[in-house]
């Protein structure tokens, strides 16, 4: 008699387990990259763009900083333009990404523009590779506080910054 009963509890056992077994499979969202953060991520092209942001210390002035990532094993990539609708970027050299190799803004110092904008908004931007290849992503606007202090560059940045407590509204 033993030996029934313990094969019926496993067959139930089964039984009960299979839509949770059956629910696992390939392709799921689980498996998909998901990079929690602020900054908007593009990883279609040859170059992935990573954590996209505008630091902003004040309104219409910021300093655009992201994390390229040449996919490439042997051929060099290089952002050679960023645009967008009624902004005007400062000048830079075309920014060189060796094969497997990334470029980070935030530490290699980012690319200034000037528009009608404030913190919190979002700014469509095109970036625009040396291979031809462009990237259009939705940018969001932040504050130069906390992670993001210092890494704006604009002139005017060191005179009239946001009064961080305000504007992450923790007073």
């Amino acid at each position: 008699m033993q030996p029934r009963r313990s094969l019926r509890l496993v067959a139930g056992a089964l039984v009960l387990a299979l839509p949770l077994l059956s629910s696992c499979g390939f392709g799921k969202a689980t498996d998909k990259v998901y990079t929690p953060g602020v900054g908007t991520n593009d990883r279609d092209g040859d170059v992935d763009v990573l954590a996209a942001v505008v630091v902003a210390a004040q309104p219409n002035e910021g300093t655009f900083v992201v994390t390229l990532v040449n996919n490439s094993s042997e051929d060099e990539a290089a952002l050679s333009g960023v645009s967008g609708p009624d902004l005007e970027f400062g000048e830079f050299e075309p920014i060189e990404i060796d094969p497997r190799g990334l470029v980070n803004l935030a530490q290699e110092g980012g690319i200034t523009l000037t528009g009608d904008f404030d913190a919190g908004n979002v700014l469509p931007l095109t970036l625009t590779f040396a291979s031809g290849d462009t990237a259009t992503l939705n940018v969001p606007v932040v504050v130069a506080c906390e992670e993001y202090e210092g890494l704006d560059l604009t002139e005017a940045s060191e005179f009239i910054p946001y009064d961080c407590v305000a504007a992450l509204g923790e007073g």
